[in-house]
């Protein structure tokens, strides 16, 4: 129905390390390849919970921009722009927050946990209890199809499907929808108009799923429909209204653990952290003083690798033979720490090599950054300005 189109963002923290590069980045360079991919800083997202500590936004904002561009984002496949350089977020927030019921968000899984880990943050606020209303707006404002998520944010697609499909079901009645979708099926050509017809009607009469996916894909290969043609119908073949916010699929990605330097969550804020494009010397002083088994007291004592978080580090950056090697080593103390840590910091080292040489021209000249971000706010705005025009006409506010 519309463009094959992937959607996902980060609140702007400032310096990537190497559990956002293995979490998600790397998932990122992998999907810019096979799909039309945005990607965005969400600035607006951290006021919801941080909206005391704007002072440092901007820059960290750029940090981050220049992190993603070193992991390897390129700009000539994916589009990178800043939320709130695309007001039409704000608006789509607006009008989907008048049809949003307040039980929806409560429910919200991410609501009482964050409520409960940000104990410490006044989280008493309207922006708070509607990010989820925010973060459906930015992936409904793209009419994006896909969203890369890990199992924990499922909840809020699937709140975001609920709120296009109300939205849809409110707004999507149009006058003369029924005559305006038979003209459409004109345009398809006698031929595929017969086909359209058939798979509609035995989609409606007999439920035949594989009906409904075919004339699917015959509505995707048509290339000679507009927009609102190509809208309605897909909204007749289902037995609906007319289709304005497509509803977007969790594409779901697991991604391995990575663990901090203490064996927690890897957090800049925990003091943890490895980051991209850190210097080798401190990615060796990093790794060499990490926690290991408290059990491994003396060299010759025997340790368990799964109570040590090098080990996870291995799982992440070592091969199978190596694993064995650590492995078969730790547990007869036939190697000592700090040998089961050198793999490790080797890999880091040569995983990062790239990413310091990529990063360099943009160190050098601030303002390829600065361009590469204002093209991208530029052409997301304009999909974005697209959107809001079909909604504002759907919801009477279009004043033609």
């Amino acid at each position: 129905m519309f463009a094959d189109r992937v959607l996902s963002g980060m609140r702007p923290t400032g310096r990537m390390h190497i559990g956002h590069y293995h979490g998600a980045l790397r998932n990122w360079i992998r999907l810019q390849e096979e799909h039309e991919c945005l990607f965005f800083a969400a600035d607006w997202h951290a006021l919801t919970t941080h909206f005391d500590e704007t002072e440092s936004i901007a820059d960290t904002t750029w940090e981050m921009f220049v992190d993603w561009l070193a992991a390897g984002l390129d700009p000539t496949r994916a589009t990178l722009f800043i939320q709130s350089r695309v007001p039409e977020h704000a608006e789509l927030t607006l009008l989907l927050g008048m049809i949003t019921p307040v039980g929806w968000l409560e429910r919200v899984p991410t609501y009482k946990d964050q409520q409960q880990s940000l104990a410490d943050r006044d989280l008493s606020n309207y922006g708070f209890l509607g990010y989820p209303v925010m973060q459906s707006a930015d992936i409904l404002i793209y009419r994006a199809n896909m969203v890369p998520v890990g199992e924990d944010q499922v909840s809020h697609i699937e709140l975001t499907r609920e709120l296009a499909r109300r939205f849809n079901h409110i707004y999507g009645q149009e006058t003369g929808f029924e005559d305006k979708a038979k003209a459409a099926v004109k345009k398809l050509g006698a031929k595929k108009a017969k086909r359209y017809n058939e798979m509609r009607a035995a989609f409606q009469e007999k439920g035949d799923e594989a009906a409904l996916a075919a004339a699917r894909e015959l509505l995707e290969d048509t290339q000679n429909l507009s927009l609102g043609d190509r809208e309605r119908l897909f909204g007749w073949l289902e037995g609906a209204r007319r289709v304005i916010l497509p509803e977007p699929q969790p594409l779901l990605t697991t991604s391995p653990r990575v663990p901090g330097l203490d064996g927690d969550k890897m957090s800049k804020s925990r003091g943890n952290a490895i980051f991209l494009r850190e210097d080798p010397a401190e990615v060796t002083r990093k790794v060499r003083t990490m926690q290991t088994d408290p059990a491994r007291v003396r060299r010759t004592d025997p340790g368990n690798p799964e109570r040590c978080p090098v080990w996870s580090l291995h799982q992440v950056y070592s091969d199978q033979a190596t694993r064995d090697w650590v492995w078969k080593g730790c547990t007869t103390a036939g190697i000592g720490c700090l040998e089961c840590k050198q793999p490790v910091i080797d890999a880091i080292i040569r995983e990062q090599a790239p990413m310091h040489e990529r990063a360099q021209k943009y160190l050098d000249d601030p303002q390829l950054v600065r361009n590469i971000v204002a093209d991208g706010c530029e052409k997301a705005r304009g999909m974005a300005e697209e959107t809001m025009g079909d909604v504002r006409e759907a919801m009477g506010l279009g004043y033609g």
